[in-house]
């Protein structure tokens, strides 16, 4: 017999990604439209621990669809990654009378969603992350506002780029995944582009380009690079020292996490929110909702986090044709 939700409680955990908001009003207005109470827990794992619990309705979630980060908050929680913290958490969940529960976040919030599972509290999780780097899922809630918002900024050190003739090294987030430099990459135009999956650190290659294309009347020349190779300053003396070529490093940095999502954030962000309450309806846990093949399908939390996601070789190819 399927064990009965009465009551779900929500958190993001991690980092912030622009559609969080979405996803929590998703819950918040699905689960009130079956009858279920909502409980919001503030600061992630950290404010459950702390018992950080507010009661939702449907006018908790008002005017927040279009807002970026996250209204609950967020924040990590190195207690919850033990077992003491971890029955700790499931027990506060049923001294409140929460026997369901939806965590938005990436792979380190699903291991802790897995645990209260285990202990007994029916939770499903949400994808949010601005790296589109959780393997089970071809869309995570933040990466269609981040992949924007760095390529709006890229398109504006270009034209400064381009007027003073200079080469220009754009950092943009992703520590161990290179999915907003790729797509920034071939949208941008840039000449080259450094991901943590493919870059082998040799920059004598990347001098060497640089040179041959000025040699080719190329005037300025743009290289993205992923944050998980960073060291843009230093490369970017070394790019000038080389070439001659005044050269100059930009960091994006946190701009990419913030302002306001874009439509899909807020649709996709806002059916997973609606999709986890339906699993938690049916008496479902350890499941993670996910985008695959255009459509909103679930996983079992221990196998999502077993697969494996890499840059997709004929993208990366494709974006090697269009620099030249």
């Amino acid at each position: 017999m399927a064990k009965t939700v009465k009551t779900i409680g929500v958190l993001t955990s991690g980092g912030d990604a622009p559609g969080m908001n979405a996803a929590i009003r998703g819950v918040v207005r699905a689960a009130i439209a079956k009858g279920m109470n909502v409980k919001g827990i503030m600061r992630g794992y950290a404010g459950l621990l702390q018992e950080e619990i507010v009661d939702m309705k449907s006018t908790s979630v008002s005017d927040i669809v279009n807002r970026g980060g996250t209204i609950l908050y967020t924040a990590r929680c190195t207690e919850f990654t033990t077992a003491e913290g971890q029955q700790m958490g499931a027990d506060i969940c049923k001294k409140h009378g929460i026997d369901g529960m939806v965590v938005i976040g990436g792979d380190g919030s699903f291991r802790g969603a897995g645990k209260l599972s285990a202990l007994g509290v029916n939770t499903i999780g949400i994808p949010g992350t601005i790296d589109l780097d959780i393997a089970c899922t071809e869309y995570t809630i933040g990466f269609d506002t981040a992949v924007n918002t760095a390529m709006e900024a890229i398109d504006k050190v270009r034209d400064t780029s381009t007027s003073h003739e200079r080469c220009s090294i754009i950092e943009v987030m992703g520590r161990h995944a290179g999915y907003i430099a790729l797509w920034c990459g071939i949208a941008n135009g840039a000449e080259d582009i450094l991901l943590p999956e493919r870059y082998d650190g040799d920059e004598q290659v990347l001098i060497n380009r640089i040179i041959e294309n000025r040699k080719r009347g190329k005037k300025h020349y743009i290289i993205i690079n992923a944050e998980g190779i960073g060291h843009s300053a230093s490369m970017a003396r070394r790019i000038e020292a080389a070439t001659g070529i005044e050269t100059r490093a930009t960091i994006l940095g946190h701009m990419q996490r913030g302002g306001t999502p874009t439509c899909k954030d807020r649709v996709y962000a806002t059916i997973m929110g609606a999709k986890a309450v339906e699993l938690l309806d049916e008496g479902k846990s350890n499941r993670v909702v996910a985008y695959k093949n255009g459509a909103y399908v679930d996983f079992d939390i221990q196998e999502a986090l077993s697969m494996t996601k890499d840059i997709p070789e004929d993208q990366f190819d494709i974006s090697k044709l269009m620099s030249r």
